[in-house]
């Protein structure tokens, strides 16, 4: 079950494990039409489509009994939706501030933890728990705060919930990337700022979304037990940490 994977990254992921034979769900919240196209793509059959607003712990609930109903138990849960909202701290109301960190936690961090916790309870040994995070969580977001702090909380989750799993054989990774051609960064990447961001890696390009999905389908993989609680860093060499 993939999260926001009707466009963008969610949806490079979903083409990757249903090319490998796996059967998948499209999480949606507002986009039926272009999650329906895309189950219609997608190789193989038996792929389903749920919608919820990651934001409402009831519909996460519903939503994923409605996944492991359609696939007989959930084997991989991948935490990929969020949303990214502008609210530099000296250009907002206070208003708008609240507005903007209710609105990120709430899908980006409260959202994947609901999800996680329904999803284990479909769960047996072997299960895979897949978190997007991003390069934000790491080197800030000043525009927007919410998103880089939402992030940071995402790789706290997966690292705590790494440990806690381990013994039921469930394993928790992480996935960081940078900019990634999608349609959310897509504005932000138009001259002259698309050309200062792609300069940011010293390869002088941006990731496209099925290089995201290759290292979600490894942490998803049998072979990959032993990388539980790990962070992968995605963006080109353009932020590095110690």
């Amino acid at each position: 079950m993939i999260t926001g994977a009707s466009r963008g990254i969610g949806r490079a992921i979903a083409t990757a494990f249903a090319a490998e034979g796996d059967r998948v769900v499209i999480h949606h919240r507002s986009s039926p039409e272009l999650a329906e196209a895309l189950r219609a793509e997608l190789p193989g059959d038996g792929h389903a489509v749920v919608q919820a607003d990651l934001a409402d712990p009831d519909e996460v609930r519903l939503m994923v009994d409605a996944a492991a109903e359609a696939l007989g138990g959930i084997d991989v849960l991948v935490n990929n939706a969020g949303i990214f909202l502008a609210h530099p701290i000296m250009d907002v109301s206070y208003e708008e501030w609240q507005a903007a960190w209710h609105q990120t936690l709430g899908v980006n961090l409260l959202g994947a933890a609901n999800a996680t916790w329904c999803a284990v309870r479909h769960m047996g040994r072997g299960g895979r728990i897949v978190n997007v995070s991003s390069r934000g969580a790491f080197r800030g977001e000043p525009d927007s705060p919410a998103y880089g702090a939402s992030k940071a909380g995402m790789n706290a989750l997966g690292q705590s919930l790494a440990i806690a799993l381990a013994p039921r054989g469930i394993t928790v990774g992480t996935v960081a990337p940078g900019f990634v051609e999608t349609d959310m960064t897509n504005e932000h990447l138009k001259a002259p700022r698309g050309d200062a961001i792609r300069a940011q890696s010293p390869f002088g390009r941006i990731a496209m979304p099925e290089e995201i999905a290759a290292a979600v389908l490894y942490l998803a993989s049998p072979e990959a037990e032993w990388a539980s609680g790990t962070i992968i860093d995605l963006n080109g060499a353009s932020y590095l940490r110690s």
